[in-house]
């Protein structure tokens, strides 16, 4: 058998590999600096960009990541001064919603969602989950991503056609961040509803070709989707009625908008959990009548299968002396009889809706 000496040792090379960094820029999405709603011209660095509102002593960054690794984040943590430990969820990504502050720091956790079109009925992934922390301290907000479907591009750009709102401070881009996942939440419950709507009609239609495993992974997406939108009920009431929270008052109020909208869409989720438990209730049922139901249909027939099998079984026993066995009508007598029972037997079955 030939040896190929070399490919452990190339293996081996490239594991003991120092790994090479990669620049922090690579993982910014977008650094500008707003002063007065407006976003001053030309691009910045994270650093020179806190360097320039603070020697200016007004205005404020926001800074975009999507999926930073440990020593990115470290560095962009480093500059403007975050806890080693909210950098270090930041990278991790596998955080429930939350609210926390660190001194002068308020860091917020969402969860995002994201509707998979699927086929109907069909085995697959449903909803798409991402996350977005934001840290917002005084004079900066950091946006950090993860997901493909977490861009906030339209986001920034909708805030920067209001500079009045920009005009409020780093907060108000909490905000915007905050209100953009919630109403994905409404979208995604949209979309699931008509999924559940479908599947309401497949289980109680006459010739359902649903599957049970389809409803379970419909109901599983629901318990998901739950698990990432439900928690951020807590942060968002604290954001809108707690005084102590460095947020001006006209955000606060804001903030009040987007925890109605949450709560109904938590309300439309809890709705969708125990519509498809009474969904999966349904058609467990609907599958044991069905099983019943052949079952008796096969009762008939094997019922009617033992009339000719018995009569047959007894002329075949062979014994010399039987009754008929001579007789020159005694074949067709007993085919006729063996048509008789058997009618009616059949006769007895339809009428009794067992076949």
């Amino acid at each position: 058998m030939p040896q190929f000496p070399f490919r452990g040792l190339r293996r081996t090379a490239h594991a003991t590999r120092p790994r090479i960094p990669v620049p922090t820029a690579r993982a910014i999405v977008d650094c500008a600096v707003y002063r007065d709603g407006h976003r001053l011209p030309g691009r910045f660095t994270h650093a020179a960009a806190l360097e320039n509102v603070r020697e200016k002593g007004t205005g404020f960054v926001w800074v975009g990541l999507h999926e930073p690794d440990a020593e990115q984040m470290g560095d962009v943590a480093r500059i403007f001064g975050l806890h080693e430990l909210a950098a270090e969820d930041a990278v991790q990504a596998r955080n429930r919603p939350k609210l926390e502050r660190y001194d002068d720091v308020l860091i917020l956790i969402l969860r995002t969602v994201k509707y998979v079109e699927h086929e109907r009925n069909a085995v697959s992934e449903i909803v798409e989950t991402g996350e977005i922390m934001v840290f917002l301290g005084p004079d900066f907000v950091i946006t950090v991503r993860h997901g493909e479907h977490t861009g906030l591009a339209g986001v920034r750009h909708d805030l920067e056609a209001m500079p009045e709102r920009l005009a409020l401070g780093p907060s108000t881009v909490l905000h915007a961040v905050a209100d953009h996942v919630v109403d994905s939440y409404v979208l995604v419950t949209g979309e699931i509803e008509d999924d559940v709507e479908e599947m309401e009609e497949e289980v109680f239609s006459p010739r359902s070709r649903l599957t049970i495993e389809a409803s379970y992974q419909l109901k599983r997406e629901v318990v998901e989707l739950r698990r990432a939108v439900a928690p951020l009920a807590l942060p968002l009431q604290l954001l809108s009625h707690e005084t102590n929270l460095p947020l001006p008052k006209e955000i606060r109020r804001y903030f009040r908008d987007v925890a109605d909208h949450h709560t109904a869409a938590v309300d439309r989720i809890r709705d969708f959990d125990e519509s498809l438990s009474a969904l999966i209730n349904a058609a467990l049922a609907k599958v044991s009548v069905q099983q019943n139901t052949d079952m008796r249909k096969i009762s008939a027939w094997a019922a009617i299968a033992a009339v000719p099998t018995m009569i047959a079984g007894i002329y075949g026993m062979n014994f010399e002396h039987m009754p008929e066995l001579h007789w020159v009508w005694g074949y067709p007598a007993v085919v006729g009889i063996i048509l008789i029972i058997c009618t009616g037997l059949f006769v007895t079955f339809r009428r009794n809706n067992w076949l």
